[in-house]
């Protein structure tokens, strides 16, 4: 009898030593047996490093803060399985994500990676929180199977496959969008990625919404947005359906009726209108939050998704003016905040 697929599962961190104890402690009741838990310290100051290791993980420690393109690499550098599984310090995974990682590889072998969602019970409580992790919960659940991107928070991708492509890229996305730009490159090289909706964890984070307006642009709108437009593709998946782009254009409508409604009484029916359209549209999704949280959730999701289309609509304008007529370096530099980084191996490491 053949010896059961080694799986080595990568969980970058920083900080955050009390979502580790209990990521960990949810890795450690798979029902998966042939596992390693490899932790990356992204130079923690507090007791992650400590909590790793009480946790039974190996430990890897980053001098410097890095970001999670850096940090998985080098987990990927010592890694010993012939799969690695990207798992985030703040998602919980059931007992049984790792046996269904290597289930769906071993009966798709023309399958380079698979990734899954959240689950729709996040841990935050808030408005924020709610809406946040339960959009990202529906967005997943309604993609497309055969996706043309990846997810490192809950992912896992063929080791050989891995270093082929070259890991994560830590020099133009080390912290922001890293695995949505591996999913392109991994597509471009012809490798296959699978979306498997019964892949889920529990977020355990909480957002307010400053944080999310500012990773949104920042971290989500801008670098994804530049790298549409370096690679020329714009696959109708996830975040990027043609109904979320009639959206944004539909609330930009609004706002500039809204803007001349004191001069013209007959843009408040136009406003009205294009609202209209933003709710038939996402009807799906509205209907999904009434169901799963009540009429004044499902409300105030609403106004949250209205602020989500218009803050990402007037950052795509930014960025299709600084690249077509700033030379790009504006959005580059606002997005990243950050100087290129050497390759994990010319970075001094400490193993635990």
């Amino acid at each position: 009898m053949s010896r059961p697929i080694r799986v080595s599962i990568i969980v970058p961190v920083c900080n955050n030593p009390r979502d580790l104890r209990e990521c960990l402690a949810a890795l450690n009741a798979s029902s998966y047996s042939n596992f390693e838990v490899i932790v990356v310290d992204d130079a923690s100051t507090d007791e992650t490093r400590s909590v790793a290791s009480a946790g039974g993980a190996s430990v890897l420690r980053l001098t410097k803060n890095s970001g999670p393109s850096s940090a998985r690499n080098l987990g990927a550098q010592h890694a010993t399985g012939d799969i690695l599984f990207f798992v985030d310090a703040d998602v919980v995974v059931g007992p049984n994500a790792v046996s269904r990682v290597v289930r769906t590889l071993e009966q798709h072998p023309e399958i380079a990676a698979v990734f899954g969602s959240y689950d729709s019970e996040p841990r935050a409580r808030g408005m924020v929180s709610q809406y946040r992790n339960l959009l990202h919960h529906y967005v997943h659940q309604h993609g497309d199977e055969a996706a043309s991107t990846f997810w490192g928070a809950c992912g896992a991708i063929r080791r050989h496959v891995f270093a082929s492509v070259g890991g994560f890229d830590e020099k133009r996305y080390p912290r922001c969008i890293e695995d949505i730009e591996l999913g392109y490159r991994l597509r471009r090289a012809g490798h296959r990625i699978m979306l498997d909706k019964g892949l889920q964890g529990t977020h355990l984070k909480r957002w307010t919404l400053r944080s999310m307006i500012r990773t949104d642009i920042c971290c989500r709108a801008i670098p994804w947005t530049r790298l549409i437009f370096e690679t020329k593709s714009a696959p109708d998946d996830l975040n990027l359906r043609d109904g979320q782009r009639a959206s944004v254009a539909a609330v930009g409508i609004a706002l500039l009726s809204l803007l001349l409604a004191p001069f013209r009484t007959e843009a408040i029916v136009v406003a009205a209108a294009a609202l209209l359209v933003v709710l038939v549209l996402n009807r799906s999704l509205y209907g999904f939050f009434l169901r799963h949280r009540g009429p004044l959730f499902a409300t105030g999701a609403f106004a949250m998704h209205v602020l989500y289309y218009f803050y990402g609509g007037v950052t795509y304008l930014y960025v299709w003016c600084d690249c077509r007529l700033w030379g790009g370096e504006r959005s580059l530099t606002l997005s990243q905040g950050i100087k290129a980084l050497p390759a994990p191996s010319a970075r001094k490491t400490a193993s635990l």
